[in-house]
């Protein structure tokens, strides 16, 4: 069956499962949770014992008893009891009873561009044992067109650019439909592996999971662009002796080591763009790319993006949260009835 607005305004409440953050937005009420996908489990007893922001700042420091999961991963839900045990607890007692109220509760939810059936399912699944009765699943890509603003239901080309953890979606769209999408299986971690990958293997230096941002920002204030300090100090631990150690990075190397992934992102931009009819391509010499989602905010990316297309680059204001407002815009009745290019539930 399709999804129309019609039935996305019926909705109570929509759902952004990400593989680094969860967003539940409410009608009426707005944007109510935007916390880290993480769970934290006691593998003795099977308690959850915290979930989002805490159980993110427990990973890696945890005895051997408990376990810090991510029930999502490329934004398809892995592990849907996991998944339902930690909205739950995002949610809240308080927000919980308001949804329960609603005898014939629905649901919305972004899904990836090319999820398969099991992949939908296992959203359609995860949110019905929250006690919706109905879920309806729309396309990341135009909620987060619809969530930065972009005009897609006119006749003329908008290209997004959605920047996830474990992915790259891009997609060129007119008059409210996806004419064409290519999905990168290269995210955010992946520029994080990379780095603690070349420092593993040219400074023997193991770097812990929270420090890789830190130094993408240290990189210099252009980020991938090569103006920034020649050098930085970094602390980790020795691969050799286990004992704490810092070492002085060349930051180009580093450079170069976040490039390799990257460029797997342009190479999927241009075999998007050459399956694009040419008057859209024509359109996007004016109006360029927007870029949303987490990644979107790595330092120099758009810099990088706007050098081999030659085109404009734009970053959504929160790029972090469009998926999620373009969901809460099409609850709230806020679009043009044109746009929605739906999925099949």
């Amino acid at each position: 069956m399709t999804v129309s607005l019609e039935q996305l305004r019926r909705c109570h409440f929509a759902v952004d499962l990400g593989a680094a953050r969860t967003r539940v937005y409410v009608k009426g009420a707005g944007l109510v949770v935007d916390q880290p996908s993480v769970a934290a489990v006691n593998t003795r007893s099977g308690a959850l014992i915290a979930v989002g922001e805490f159980a993110a700042q427990m990973t890696g420091r945890t005895p051997h008893y408990i376990r810090v999961v991510r029930p999502v991963s490329g934004g398809t839900v892995v592990d849907i009891e996991m998944a339902q045990r930690m909205l739950r607890h995002l949610l809240g007692d308080k927000t919980r009873r308001a949804l329960r109220r609603n005898l014939r509760l629905r649901a919305a939810a972004c899904t990836p561009h090319d999820a398969d059936p099991l992949a939908q399912r296992a959203t359609i699944e995860t949110l019905v044992g929250l006690g919706a009765r109905r879920v309806e699943l729309v396309d990341t890509l135009i909620a987060a067109a619809i969530g930065c603003g972009m005009p897609v239901e006119r006749p003329e080309a908008s290209m997004i650019m959605v920047c996830g953890a474990a992915a790259t979606q891009v997609a060129v769209l007119s008059l409210g439909s996806i004419v064409t999408a290519e999905r990168i299986p290269v995210g955010g971690e992946a520029v994080d592996h990379a780095i603690v990958q070349h420092l593993r293997h040219e400074h023997k230096l193991m770097l812990p999971s929270q420090s890789v941002w830190p130094l993408q920002l240290a990189l210099s204030g252009n980020g991938l662009t090569p103006q920034g300090p020649a050098q930085t100090e970094i602390h980790g631990r020795d691969v050799a002796t286990g004992t704490a150690r810092s070492v002085r990075i060349d930051t180009a190397a580093v450079r170069d080591a976040i490039q390799t992934p990257l460029t797997a992102v342009l190479d999927g931009i241009g075999r998007m763009l050459r399956d694009c009819p040419p008057d859209l391509v024509a359109d996007l010499a004016d109006r360029g790319v927007t870029m949303v989602g987490g990644s979107a905010l790595l330092p120099g990316f758009d810099q990088m993006l706007r050098r081999a297309t030659g085109m404009p680059v734009h970053i959504a204001e929160r790029p972090d949260i469009c998926a999620a407002q373009g969901l809460g815009a099409m609850l709230e009745g806020r679009i043009e009835p044109l746009v929605l290019n739906p999925l099949a539930a």
